[in-house]
C-alpha cells in the first residue's frame, strides 16, 4: 500500500486557466487520497468514461479507430466483452441506465444505446454540441461537453430537462470532462488536470477539490500532456472508488483524505 497525501497548493497558474480567477481567501475544501489498491489497466486504452456497476467495471474509449466500450474484469484489467464503434466516431463518456448502457461520441452529435448483456447498438440519441463525460443521478442523465456547462437528460427522450453552470466562487470552470455521481454529489476531472472536482448537482458550484497530483508516477506513460486523469468509477454498494487515466497502465482504487 502506497499514500500519498497530496500538497494542496496549487499553481495559479494552472488554475486560472480554469477558472479565469482565484482567491487566495477561498474556504473551498481541498482533499488528498490514499491509495488502497492498485489493480492493472489496458496501456493501449485511451479512457474516456468508466463506471463499476455489481462489482462489473465498464469502459469507453477514445481516438479514431480505436474507440470502444469494454467489459473489464476488475481485478485483472482483462476485457472480458468489446464494442468497437465505427471509425467515424471519436467514443467519449459512459453511463449505465436500467438494462443499457449509454456512450457519447466527441463532435458527431450521436451517441449510441447498447444492451448491457449483448453489447449489441439498439439506437442511437443526438445532441446538441460536443459529447465529453455522462453519469447518471436516477431520475436525469447529466451531460458535459467541454465547457462549464452540464446539461440534465430525460433518459428515454434525451430531450434537455436543465441546464446548469460550472463555477469555482462564482467564476466558471471549463474544461469539465468525465463525470460520476458519488453520494449526491457530481465528481468531474477536469481536461489535463490532476484534480477532480465535487460540483453541487443544483447549483454547480464547486464544493471540494479532490487534488491526486502524483497519483501515476512520472514518466509512467509517454505524451503526459494527453495522457491524462481520465476515468471516475464509484461502487455505491461498496463504497468504493476507482480512477485511472488515458492509456495508464494502473486503475487505482483510492480514499479520500481531508485536509
Amino acid at each position: 500500500m502506497r499514500m500519498f497525501v497530496a500538497c494542496i497548493v496549487f499553481s495559479l497558474a494552472v488554475f486560472l486557466n480554469f477558472t479565469g480567477t482565484l482567491s487566495a481567501q477561498d474556504q473551498i475544501p481541498r482533499y488528498g487520497y490514499k491509495i488502497i489498491n492498485s489493480f492493472p489497466h489496458d496501456p493501449n486504452a485511451f479512457t474516456q468514461g468508466l463506471l463499476i456497476e455489481n462489482g462489473v467495471l465498464y469502459e469507453s474509449t477514445g481516438l479514431y479507430g480505436e474507440s470502444s466500450v469494454r467489459r473489464v474484469a476488475l481485478e485483472t484489467g482483462q476485457v472480458e466483452q468489446k464494442y468497437n464503434i465505427s471509425r467515424r466516431y471519436f467514443g467519449e463518456g459512459i453511463v449505465n441506465w436500467k438494462d443499457k448502457l449509454f456512450v457519447l461520441s466527441w463532435r458527431k452529435q450521436t451517441g449510441f444505446v447498447l444492451g448491457k448483456n449483448t453489447f449489441r447498438v439498439e439506437r442511437q440519441f443526438h445532441y446538441r454540441g460536443e459529447g465529453w463525460g455522462i453519469t447518471q443521478n436516477g431520475e436525469h442523465l447529466i451531460m458535459s461537453d467541454g465547457t462549464n456547462k452540464l446539461r440534465y437528460l430525460d433518459p428515454e427522450k434525451f430531450n434537455e430537462v436543465k441546464e446548469i453552470s460550472v463555477t469555482f466562487e462564482g467564476n466558471p470552470v471549463q474544461k469539465i470532462n468525465e463525470l460520476e455521481w458519488v453520494n449526491g454529489e457530481i465528481f468531474a476531472n477536469v481536461w489535463q488536470s490532476d484534480l477532480i472536482l465535487r460540483i453541487d448537482p443544483e447549483t454547480g458550484a464547486v464544493k471540494g477539490i479532490l487534488d491526486l497530483t502524483g497519483i501515476l508516477p512520472d514518466g509512467t506513460v509517454p505524451d503526459r500532456r494527453n495522457n491524462v486523469l481520465n476515468g471516475i468509477a464509484y461502487d455505491a454498494d461498496t463504497n468504493r472508488l476507482f480512477v485511472t487515466g488515458k492509456k495508464w497502465p494502473t486503475l487505482f482504487e483510492i480514499q479520500i483524505v481531508e485536509q
